[in-house]
């Protein structure tokens, strides 16, 4: 038996077969010659990699393990865990990225030469990248971690080969961090790039709590450009350090400790500061930090941790030096900070508050804030506020269209940048007198100080949507399913998915993790709900399944019994995560007849498993009767009409949402007469 081998679970076997955990589980038992569990629990034994591939091989069910999935299945089954290994294949990526040549002289000879002359070589590039030893959270690996983590650095750099050091880092890492999403909080890219667009150019930037580094690594590069990062976790400091070192060539200093109460860079002066804080947090130091000099503003309460991270901001930039700060809804109105948001308004310190739309970030569950903020030079003459609220920007969906709430916000910001005011825009921004908020609350939340926006778009935009009901309500009408003629029940020989699968009548595939940078991506709310793609997924190369018309899709999450037929203006977006494809041979299958079985109360129940928190289906499980295609098409006809009756429902009810909102908006501000 291998000691410190790469281990596999019951699902990671799965993925290297494309086989659902049942089918392991039913190999384990059947044959003997199966590999025995070399680590894990009773309930959730691990195997040994080298030997799952052998034998997958040698029953003929895995021809080659995919390049991508072998160098995932090493990293996370290291013996000495997947942030480890992330950190030894980012080291090995960095001096292939910087010096090609050293790697291929080293990578030519054994694996025990390899772990003896590598640790040399890497010191060679990480300290020119991050600075001396005792400054830097990426160590230089020892001899003996590198001996053991010799297949997966091969394996990197046989996938480095394939896509670039850069793109295999963000792979292996996005895959890591997608594994492991309660353990993380991440800053999705598109509010990264607004925040940096906020910010403006700059030749130094901080990140105080940069965890994966998403704000760093959204900053616009630029000759001799220096990023500073601190977090908490060491493990994110490295991980971090090496992302953004492989971005491009600016020098990068990450620091691992509490950045309130271990500032590692307590001289830097920044030109900007981005930082997505913890929220909510009573242990942030408050006793201990009383007399500290970053409270310029302000001693902040012991609730009030964010108005701590908002003055290490400032303290920390230069005369004139931008901070753009994520914060929660509450800080902005909660009594306990309301001398400490008069004191920057005050002195102009506080710039901006832009409310994002619900779903922007984690939590998700609220509309959270950024706020921008300057170092002031001095004090100005009349300082203004500029409120935004990015609300009406969203799109329909889990996600919304970041494009759309980018523009909104820097259409706002950019003249008010410039001229220090901006003109008014109903119900999306104002800059508004410091005078005005210099109240008992100081409350800053957008929303309370905006003009609302006419009523429902106003009269005339009520009147054409009081006409587009009208006429999908006639629609829905004329679509009305007619009369049901009952007829005797008719069992017919059934056929499941799976064996459609294995004959070739269709094609089945899974949703990926992630997708090309700006890819419209289908979601399962999208296929619940019959709207447009609406997604997004963190970039990455992995390879992606474009839909095409005519593909039925299936939600596999949540229990609902539901299957959209692809039309020509979905086709083309990325299939999103918990969804099924399956895409039809036309010659045997209809489209429409497909979808329709699928959808059956009864066929969904019996194909469903049900967990403590979850529904899941096992699409191969559902069956349709074995019907000639002449008759399919007859169903696959009458499928298509309930379809249609369906979306003009759908249809119907927003707009109806839409017009008995508009319709009390109006009457209540009175932009609409009761008459």
């Amino acid at each position: 038996m291998q000691h410190n081998a790469t281990e596999v679970t019951a699902a990671g076997i799965a993925r290297l077969a494309g086989v659902g955990r049942a089918a392991v589980s039913n190999w384990r038992r059947r044959h003997t010659d199966f590999p025995k569990p070399v680590g894990g629990t009773e309930t959730s034994p691990s195997f040994a990699l080298t030997e799952v591939e052998a034998w997958l091989r040698d029953q003929g069910k895995l021809a080659e393990v995919p390049l991508r999935e072998r160098v995932w299945q090493q990293l996370a089954g290291h013996p000495a865990g997947p942030v480890t290994a992330l950190v030894h294949a980012g080291c090995v990526l960095l001096l292939i990225h910087d010096r090609p040549t050293d790697w291929l002289e080293l990578g030519a000879g054994s694996d025990e030469r390899l772990a003896a002359l590598l640790p040399a070589a890497l010191d060679q590039v990480i300290t020119p990248r991050f600075g001396p030893p005792r400054e830097r959270a990426v160590k230089t690996p020892a001899g003996p971690e590198l001996l053991t983590s010799a297949p997966l650095l091969r394996g990197a750099a046989e996938l480095a080969a394939e896509l670039g050091a850069r793109q295999t880092y963000e792979f292996l890492l996005g895959r890591h961090l997608d594994a492991n999403p309660r353990q993380y909080t991440l800053t999705p890219a598109g509010l990264a790039t607004l925040m940096a667009d906020l910010a403006g150019p700059a030749r130094t930037a901080l990140d105080p709590a940069c965890g994966t580094g998403a704000l760093l690594r959204a900053v616009a590069a630029r000759p001799g450009q220096e990023l500073f990062g601190q977090d908490s976790a060491p493990e994110l400091a490295a991980l971090s350090a090496l992302r953004l070192a492989l971005q491009g060539k600016a020098a990068v200093r990450t620091a691992a400790g509490d950045s309130l109460r271990a500032d590692a860079y307590p001289a830097l002066r920044a030109d900007v500061v981005l930082c997505h804080p913890p929220f909510n947090e009573r242990n942030w130091g408050h006793d201990e930090l009383a007399y500290d000099a970053r409270w310029e503003y302000g001693f902040p309460a012991r609730t009030e941790s964010e108005l701590a991270w908002v003055q290490h901001a400032l303290a920390h930039l230069k005369d004139g030096g931008t901070a753009v700060v994520l914060m929660p809804p509450a800080a902005a109105s909660r009594r306990s900070g309301r001398r400490i948001r008069a004191d920057l308004l005050r002195r102009g310190a506080l710039r901006a508050v832009i409310a994002l739309p619900i779903g922007a970030a984690p939590p998700y569950n609220i509309p959270l804030h950024v706020w921008v903020l300057r170092r002031p030079e001095k004090a100005p003459a009349q300082p203004e506020l500029l409120l935004v609220d990015t609300g009406a920007s969203a799109g329909e969906g889990r996600a919304f269209d970041w494009a759309a709430v980018r523009g909104a916000v820097l259409d706002a910001w950019r003249p008010f940048e410039r001229a220090g005011s901006a003109r008014e825009e109903p119900g999306v921004s104002r800059s508004v007198p410091v005078i005005e908020l210099l109240d008992d609350d100081v409350d800053l939340a957008p929303a309370r100080h905006l003009p609302p926006a006419a009523a429902g778009g106003g009269s005339e935009r009520l009147a054409s949507v009081r006409e587009d009901l009208g006429d999908t309500l006639r629609l829905a009408a004329g679509l009305t399913p007619p009369e049901a003629r009952h007829t005797p029940a008719v069992r017919w020989p059934l056929i499941t998915v799976g064996e459609l699968a294995r004959g070739g009548a269709l094609l089945l595939r899974t949703g990926g993790s992630s997708a090309p940078a700006r890819a419209r991506v289908l979601t399962d709310h999208d296929v619940l709900a019959g709207t447009a793609p609406s997604g997004s997924l963190p970039e990455g190369d992995e390879e992606t399944v474009p839909v095409e018309a005519g593909d039925v899709v299936v939600p596999v999450l949540g229990g609902g019994s539901v299957a959209r037929v692809v039309d020509a203006d979905t086709a083309g977006a990325v299939l999103g995560r918990n969804l099924t494809l399956l895409r039809p041979d036309r010659t045997a299958l209809d489209p429409w007849f497909l979808a329709g079985f699928l959808r059956g109360t009864a066929n969904n129940r019996q194909a469903s498993s049900y967990a403590s928190t979850a529904t899941r289906l096992d699409v191969r499980r559902l069956h349709l009767p074995r019907l000639p295609l002449e008759d399919q098409l007859l169903y696959g006809e009458r499928f298509r009409a309930l379809a249609e009756f369906e979306d003009a429902l759908r249809r119907a009810g927003r707009l109806g949402e839409q017009l008995v909102r508009g319709m009390y908006d109006g009457l209540t501000d009175g932009t609409v007469a009761p008459d």
